[in-house]
């Protein structure tokens, strides 16, 4: 009998600003080289992660797990984390790159699978899907929508909330 599966975290670092949504980290999420200490917790390790790459927690708006999936090994567990930053984003992180609905449409839609089987989703629909997460808590969490603010709710509104679509052929952004 093989090892039991770890628990993963990774944490989608995303600000906003005058312009729109960026993606702090630039090209991909960040994700600790180890899985979730047994005497931690995943949202310690999010926190940690997202200190140890210069993100003060004093700036955190919003921090909400999104999605899990098998990765490996082990599970990983999605965060979104949104961060206040002053002035415009790229002013602060040069290697924010820009996020909109539209990049969805530059990828293509995910591999489809059938029911029975297990998505396999790229990193890419996993952000989308974070983000359209992000857009269905702007309707549908008021604690969450009050701290995003109106400049967040204003970007999120190109993102159709679509939690379970993002695999139909009828689906769009």
């Amino acid at each position: 009998m093989s090892e039991p599966m770890t628990v993963q975290v990774e944490v989608w670092p995303v600000a906003a600003d005058e312009h729109g949504i960026w993606l702090l980290s630039g090209q991909d999420a960040w994700r600790p080289a180890t899985p979730v200490p047994g005497d931690s917790e995943p949202h310690a390790e999010v926190e940690l992660a997202l200190t140890t790459r210069g993100v003060c927690l004093e700036a955190l708006r919003v921090v909400h797990s999104t999605s899990w999936r098998t990765d490996g090994p082990g599970v990983m567990l999605t965060y979104m984390a949104l961060v206040t930053t002053r002035g415009l984003v790229r002013d602060g992180w040069p290697e924010a790159l820009p996020l909109s609905a539209r990049v969805a449409d530059a990828v293509g839609k995910p591999p489809t699978n059938a029911a029975v089987e297990a998505p396999a989703p790229r990193y890419i629909d996993v952000l989308m899907h974070g983000l359209r997460h992000l857009r269905f808590l702007v309707e549908h969490d008021a604690t969450a929508s009050a701290a995003m603010g109106e400049s967040w709710h204003r970007h999120l509104a190109e993102f159709e909330p679509a939690l379970a679509g993002m695999y139909s052929e009828a689906h769009q952004n």
